[in-house]
């Protein structure tokens, strides 16, 4: 497993899933992949296919409908797998935490091994987030 993690710290492949998201985790995800922050020159891609990826990124609310899809998406996703939530929704559920539509532990549908608070984060944090990540790998 060792040699799995000093590989992955070197190139890490990403894949957003967008669970039930307002959109805003999202926008500032793609801010990353923009000449300003340019997340590729820490060797992070983000790929079309979740069987090509090392981490998913979460970011909405588990609702009802949504949760069986993730999790199927996890499942067919290569091992080791980590998942990083992005936002407040994945972390505490927000403003949503009540509502009769969502899923109540998170934890059951996936494990989520990194959150990155905020909402939005900021790309900064995210890439703060990630690089942590990169040095836990590396340790």
């Amino acid at each position: 497993m060792g040699w799995y993690n000093k590989r992955l710290a070197k190139s890490i492949w990403v894949f957003h899933v967008s669970a039930s998201p307002c959109n805003n985790c999202d926008i500032e995800i793609l801010d990353l992949l923009t000449p300003r922050y340019d997340l590729e020159r820490f060797g992070i891609k983000l790929v079309g296919s979740i069987r090509h990826a090392d981490v998913l990124l979460v970011s909405g609310i588990f609702n009802q409908k949504v949760g069986p899809r993730v999790q199927q998406i996890y499942q067919q996703a290569p091992k080791p797998c980590f998942v990083v939530g992005i936002g407040t929704c994945p972390a505490s559920g927000c403003c949503f935490k009540d509502s009769y539509n969502i899923s109540k532990n998170i934890k059951d549908i996936i494990p989520i091994n990194l959150y990155i608070p905020g909402c939005p984060p900021k790309p900064e944090n995210m890439i703060a987030g990630i690089v942590k990540l990169v040095e836990v790998l590396n340790a």
